[in-house]
Parts: C-alpha cells; structure tokens; sequence
C-alpha cells in the first residue's frame, strides 16, 4: 500500500516529513479496506488525515512536477492551496506580549519557573507541549526516570537510582505486587531509601467494565463515526451549531496521526456522544446532525 501511495502522489521525494505523509496515507487507506480507486471516486465523502490534507495544501513546499491536481482536489476539498513557500503564510509573534501570556496559561500546576525554551516547545509543538504540560502536573518531572524504567517499568527485586536535584539521590527498590481486587486495584510494595512503601495502583490492562461505545447505523448519513481506532483528541463543533459541507467537525489522533473529520453536509449539530478524550474504534458514533 505504501508503493501504491507513493505512486498516486507522484513518486515523492521522501525525506522525514515527506515519507510520513505517504505512510499516513497508506495507514489510513489500509484500516478503512480503501483502494486506491476508492479514493478517486468516493473522495468527497472521506476525511483524509491531517498530514495529507496539509501536505497537498503546500506546507511542505512544492513537489517536483506539482501535485497530481485531481487528487489535490479531492483531498482539500474546499481548501485553496498555495503556491510559494510554505514560511510566507507564517503569521509573526509578538514574543513579550505572547510569552505573558503563555506563563499565565501555563504557569498553574508547574512546580518550577515557566521558561524561555517551553515557550519555544509550545510555540512549535502546542499538542506535544501540552500533553507533556499534563503529564507534568500529574506525574512530576518523569524525565528523571530512568529510560528502561520509564518504558517498560522495574523487575521484582530491581533497584534504581533516581536523582532529584544534585546531591539529592533517592535509591528505590521494587518488593512485590499483589493479585487485583475486584476493582482492578493491585497493590505495589516497594523501599525508598530503606524505608518500606506501597501505594495501590489501577491496572488498566485488566478492561474491567469496558463500556462499548454505540455505533454508528449506515444506513443513516446524519450519523458521523470514528474513521479508524485512537483517541478523540478534540471536538470542534457545540451542540446546535449549524455547519456547512465539509466544516470540520472532530479530530481523531491514532499512532501520531490526526485525521479531521467534516461534514458531509449541511445540518445542525443534533447530539455529540463522546467527550473528548475518549478511546474510540472504528465506526462509534461521535456525532448526530439534523
């Protein structure tokens, strides 16, 4: 699928971001079961992943050759494309007037000083500052984990170091973990600095209670599901909103993907199902319009 891809966008020249967009798509194209021929010709009723949609648009620049037009046409839709750099439609920063006002949204829940550099994170990257903003305040400075420990967590009977500021090193060593109760709680012994500890943990990989999401009839087009599994990363419309064909609606984000999903046609927003956040998987239903 990624050699197809390739070849419908013209055999790119494929450097980081480039080859990004080609696996994205042939990503896409797999989990929904699309061909290539579907693409060309139920296009106008597919919402593509964002990386597609922006590199069509000339984010990335101009390609050798152009882009394949009518495949430009069909993925952006009703978005008009530029021609010339993609840096010339940056809009300009004041840095002292934004970075006040970047402190003042970020600074609650930090236990350090805002700096210069999270600024520049969160100027560049908003989605990954703010994701690591949350994994701040909740877990504390995780980054002086070590690596191992942090991916794949420690062995019974492991000790690590962990330093917390220089000359301040706690030594942690992993006793023994209990069986879940009827909760999914298991209970994790562990020693700081010799002392014995334990705190009681939700094992996420038990699924107790899963509730299913409802999904969505295909037979009604005023229902609007999930295009593939992942994360509602955000919803863009309110309940009683009118929309437009192809307003964007939602967006869905799965292995460092987003997908925007639009409108299909006019309407108003009837109901929104899920809050974002939720885990969805292909086909529950996100939205009703009327």
């Amino acid at each position: 699928m990624y050699g197809e891809v390739n070849a419908m966008f013209g055999n790119l020249i494929k450097v980081t971001p480039s080859s990004k967009v080609v696996g994205d798509m042939a990503i896409f194209m797999v989990t929904n079961n699309f061909t290539p021929e579907d693409i060309m010709t139920r296009g106008e009723e597919i919402s593509f992943p964002e990386s597609v949609i922006n590199f069509f648009k000339g984010d990335l620049g101009q390609p050798v050759g152009g882009f394949p037009k009518k495949l430009q046409k069909i993925i952006l839709k009703n978005k008009t494309p530029y021609t010339d750099r993609p840096n010339a439609h940056l809009k300009p920063i004041d840095f002292t007037v934004e970075y006040a006002a970047f402190k003042k949204k970020f600074q609650k829940g930090f236990t350090r000083a805002i700096e210069e550099e999270d600024f520049l994170s969160y100027t560049l990257y908003p989605k990954v500052f703010e994701q690591a903003h949350e994994n701040y305040k909740t877990y504390g400075n995780i980054a002086l984990v070590p690596t191992k420990n942090f991916f794949y967590g420690m062995q019974l009977g492991e000790e690590i170091l962990i330093e917390l500021e220089p000359g301040k090193t706690v030594i942690i060593k992993l006793l023994s973990i209990s069986i879940p109760n009827k909760e999914g709680m298991r209970t994790v012994f562990f020693k700081v600095n010799g002392e014995n500890r334990f705190v009681d943990v939700l094992d996420t990989s038990l699924n107790i209670k899963v509730e299913q999401n409802a999904k969505i009839d295909p037979a009604n087009t005023n229902q609007i599901g999930a295009p593939l599994q992942g994360s509602l990363y955000k919803i863009l419309v309110k309940k009683g909103q009118e929309v437009k064909e192809n307003d964007a609606l939602f967006v869905i984000e799965a292995m460092k993907m987003e997908t925007t999903v639009n409108a299909f046609k006019a309407g108003k927003i009837k109901s929104i199902s899920l809050k974002e956040g939720s885990m969805v998987k292909q086909d529950d239903l996100v939205i009703t319009i009327e």
